[in-house]
């Protein structure tokens, strides 16, 4: 089992993801085998927040090119976590 610190890899901070902060949601990137109950578990650790909702998406690599090499970026997977009202996560 993965610890809490190697389920989530980082916070997401985009401007979609700002304008998401006012519904208590927050985007994660997290480990990709970890599933809906670990990373539930794992903020809750990580940040003392109650967690209302977790949803996951994978993310697709993109096709990208380096000189005259064709490659793909990896996959990732992305938690929208949804935490209980009154709940909040202080983002440095």
């Amino acid at each position: 089992m993965l610890t809490p610190f190697r389920i989530v890899r980082y916070v997401l901070s985009t401007e979609k993801s700002t304008l998401f902060e006012k519904q208590n949601k927050y985007f994660f990137c997290v480990d990709k085998t970890a599933n809906k109950v670990e990373i539930k578990k794992a903020i809750e650790y990580i940040y003392n927040v109650k967690v209302n909702t977790v949803n996951t998406q994978m993310m697709p690599g993109k096709p990208k090119r380096v000189r005259y090499k064709k490659g793909k970026t990896s996959e990732w997977k992305k938690a929208v976590i949804t935490l209980r009202q009154g709940q909040k996560i202080v983002l440095t």
